[in-house]
């Protein structure tokens, strides 16, 4: 039997610092933070992209600068959002042991230009995923959604009470309950290690 661990990223494998981001991003596009917002944070922007309205990065990057009206310098945008991010060793841990375990799998709330890039702004993940870095545009839908557990599960062939789901956001665990996946509502490295290995346990 092979168990299915599936993660966030922000704010549960890393510390997500979106004020300083959102910063350097001004900076780069010559934009308020506000005026960002207004521009490409919404349904047909960046909620959008995470449910897969653009399928590849370049679409992203396109309708990005469309929306904002400024060409952005790819490298400087993933250097950004690298920056913005602190790896949890605890956290690390615990995705390294539920990998010895089963099957670990990423699944963030992004669009393709940074699920294209992954293992550049997280080259931590690297080790502990290969290359089962994944964001929701992958699977055309987004979280809370249930759809998006279901195409985790259907790429993976896994049942949903073998699959184990961990997220900051007490919504998007609510999601991947509705279908049967064991949540845990993030809260420390140490408190998601010890639930990784009860949930193994419990199957063994």
């Amino acid at each position: 039997m092979t168990l299915l661990f599936i993660f966030d990223m922000d704010d549960v494998l890393y510390k997500y610092d979106w004020r300083a981001r959102m910063a350097a991003m001004s900076e780069l596009t010559g934009l308020s933070f506000l005026d960002l917002r207004r521009l490409w944070w919404h349904e047909n922007g960046e909620f959008g992209a995470e449910a897969g309205l653009y399928p590849t990065g370049d679409e992203y990057l396109a309708a990005f600068e469309e929306a904002i009206g400024h060409s952005v310098d790819v490298d400087r945008w993933l250097e950004i959002r690298a920056n913005a991010m602190t790896a949890w060793p605890d956290s690390l841990a615990a995705a390294r042991r539920a990998s010895e375990l089963g099957q670990a799998t990423l699944l963030t709330n992004n669009g393709s230009l940074l699920g294209d890039n992954l293992s550049v702004v997280a080259p931590e993940l690297v080790e502990i995923f290969g290359d089962h870095l994944r964001s929701s545009s992958y699977y055309g839908a987004r979280k809370p959604n249930p759809v998006v557990f279901e195409r985790t599960l259907e790429a993976y062939g896994i049942e949903a009470e073998n699959a184990f789901f961990a997220d900051d956001m007490a919504d998007n665990v609510a999601g991947a309950e509705t279908l049967g996946i064991t949540g845990h509502h993030f809260r420390t490295g140490v408190e998601l290690h010890q639930a990784i290995e009860e949930f193994a346990a419990a199957r063994a």
